[in-house]
This record gives structure tokens, C-alpha cells and sequence, in this order.
């Protein structure tokens, strides 16, 4: 038989009262009791019941996750980064996906609400006018993670994308590189990309005789980084390094060069941004900005808490360092 809060009462010789202080932690009992009634919650096997916990505490312990694809290898890396860090604070997850339909999000946000979260992290790539209007409605914690497009409305982490190209562009001079051409995948307002093009024109500015060489890709995929490659080939012959504004295109770029032997990096030399998992299973494995999803869904979860804990909170975006991976298809002229 299950045992129950008037079980461990009774065994410990306390009231109801002061096992439910302990189970909650809202109001001080002295450390020999609560000894004492944590071990006979452990011999019994005790169990609280979570339903009546969360209407005594106004607390559901429960963060609500929504992401587009979790067979996207960057999304399963930040879920596992919420998840962990939730754990350490005795929240679970509640995890919705939406495979990027926007009624759907929508329908999980209402779903989340009434499941009385505490909390909602979102990874999207947009978000339309209803969803904004409700999420503001419900006044709790919210973070919004995006790698293509950035919004001052919500909390969000990310890199700083200005500074990612900037340094990768300059590590590429650095190997003696002066004719770079450099993929974007958008010209579209408030996308991330307008920030990756900035940082790579302020390198190349700050280098006398330096040209911009910036093309313009369909999408973000591998076989847009395929079709704009031909481009490049065409366009200038002297380019001995292409920057891509995504690990996907980056990919795509090395696929057309292998197809019309041209030799990478002997020839030229390839860099990505975001190192995703096939960035480093390619070969030559590829050169690229190092995004740390797994820190990004681990800072984004911690910033949630401390809202709730309505402990002293970080600014609406939180920069996280970047990491340049040098690998073998970057080389020096």
C-alpha cells in the first residue's frame, strides 16, 4: 500500500504540518526533525503528491520547452542543456514540438499555460503578432532563442554574431588570405545575418587594398551552399578562402569544389559558422565558429529560474563567448 503524508507523521512523531514544512521547505525546522523525517520518507518509500504540492506551494516545478525540429542536431543540443540544468534545480521540462507551424505554437503555448509552467523557453525562427500578444499576456518568464533572427521585444541567448565573422574573417587574413568571399544566406531586417555581413566588412575594411566579396545564397542549406559556389567559381577566380554564414552552406561549398577538383584547403580554403555535429564528420573536417548550444539552453533555463526565484537577473541578451574551431579545411597561402 502506498504510503501517505499522515504515514510518515505518524512513524516520525510529528504533525502533518511539519512534514509537509520539509517536503516544501517553507518555513524553518530545526535539522534534527527534518533528519529525521527525511529518513522515514526514504525507508516508506514516500511519494508527494505533486498535484495537492502545487496547490499548496503555487509552484508546479515545470518549465515549458518549445522547439521547432528536436531532430535538428543544434536543438537537441540546447534541450539537453535545459533539461540538465533544470534537473539541478528540481524543475522538470514539459517539451513540445512544433516543426515550425505557427498555429501549433500557439496551440503549446496555451497548452503550457494551463499546465500552470513557471516558465517558457521558445526556439523559432520567427514569431508572429498573436504569439507575441499572448506571451506577454501571461506575464511569466520567457526566454526566445533564434540562430537566424534577433527581436529586443524578449530575453534571449545567443553569440555575438558581429564579432564571430569579424574574428573569423581576421583569422583567415591572418593565414594570408586578401581575397575572401563571404556567404550570407538573407538580406532580411532583423536577421542575424545583417550582423554576420557587418562584422566580415569591418575585417576587410581595416586592411588597406582589401575588396568585399559578399554573395547572396537562396537559403541556408547545403544545396544553396552548392549552387552559390558555382557562382563564386565563376565570378572571381583569385578567391582563396570562402566564408559561409552557416556550417550547411559551408558544406555545400566543399561538395562543389570537390566535384570540380578543386583542392581544400590547397586550393582554397573553407570556413562555416555554428559547428554543427557534421562540421566535424565531413572531410576535410571544417573550420568554423563554434555556437555552444548546449551553454546557450543551460544559461537560458538558469536565467528562467532566477526570474522566478526573483533573484538579481542578467540583461535581455546574455552574450556568451565563441570559440573559433581551426581545422583542415582552413590553411595558410
Amino acid at each position: 500500500m502506498t504510503a501517505t503524508i499522515k504515514d510518515v507523521a505518524k512513524m516520525a512523531g510529528v504533525s502533518i504540518s511539519t512534514v509537509s514544512r520539509v517536503i516544501n521547505n517553507s518555513k524553518p525546522v530545526s535539522t534534527e526533525i527534518r533528519q529525521k523525517v527525511l529518513e522515514v520518507i526514504n525507508e516508506l518509500g514516500y511519494k508527494p503528491n505533486e498535484i495537492a504540492r502545487t496547490l499548496v506551494t503555487k509552484k508546479s516545478f515545470l518549465i515549458g520547452v518549445i522547439v521547432t525540429d528536436l531532430g535538428d542536431a543544434y536543438i537537441a543540443q540546447l534541450v539537453r542543456g535545459i533539461e540538465e540544468v533544470g534537473k539541478m534545480y528540481d524543475y522538470d521540462i514539459l517539451l513540445c514540438s512544433t516543426y515550425g507551424d505557427k498555429a501549433t505554437e500557439l496551440k503549446f503555448i496555451q497548452l503550457l499555460s494551463r499546465k500552470q509552467v513557471e516558465g517558457i523557453i521558445m526556439v523559432s525562427d520567427s514569431l508572429n503578432s498573436e504569439i507575441d500578444k499572448q506571451i506577454k499576456e501571461f506575464k511569466i518568464p520567457f526566454v526566445y532563442l533564434n540562430r537566424y533572427f534577433y527581436t529586443a521585444d524578449f530575453p534571449t541567448v545567443a553569440i555575438n554574431s558581429l564579432e564571430a565573422t569579424y574574428e573569423m574573417t581576421n583569422y583567415l587574413i591572418n593565414l594570408g588570405h586578401e581575397n575572401i568571399a563571404y556567404i550570407s544566406s538573407s538580406k532580411e531586417d532583423h536577421s542575424l545575418e545583417l550582423l554576420k555581413v557587418e562584422g566580415y566588412k569591418k575585417a576587410i575594411l581595416e586592411n588597406e587594398g582589401f575588396e568585399e566579396n559578399i554573395f547572396y545564397a537562396k537559403g541556408r542549406g547545403i544545396d544553396d551552399g552548392y549552387e552559390v559556389c558555382r557562382d563564386i567559381i565563376g565570378h572571381n577566380n583569385d578567391i582563396t578562402a570562402i566564408f559561409c554564414s552557416h556550417d550547411e552552406l559551408a558544406i555545400g561549398v566543399l561538395n562543389y569544389l570537390y566535384d570540380n577538383n578543386i583542392k581544400v584547403p590547397n586550393d582554397i580554403s573553407v570556413a562555416g559558422y555554428g559547428d554543427i555535429k557534421m562540421a566535424s564528420m565531413f572531410r576535410p573536417r571544417l573550420t568554423t565558429i563554434k555556437e555552444p548550444f548546449y551553454d546557450i539552453g543551460a544559461v537560458a533555463i538558469r536565467r528562467i529560474i532566477k526570474e522566478i526565484k526573483k533573484e538579481s537577473n542578467d540583461n535581455d541578451t546574455i552574450f556568451l563567448p565563441f570559440q573559433i574551431q581551426k581545422r583542415e579545411s582552413c590553411a595558410k597561402i
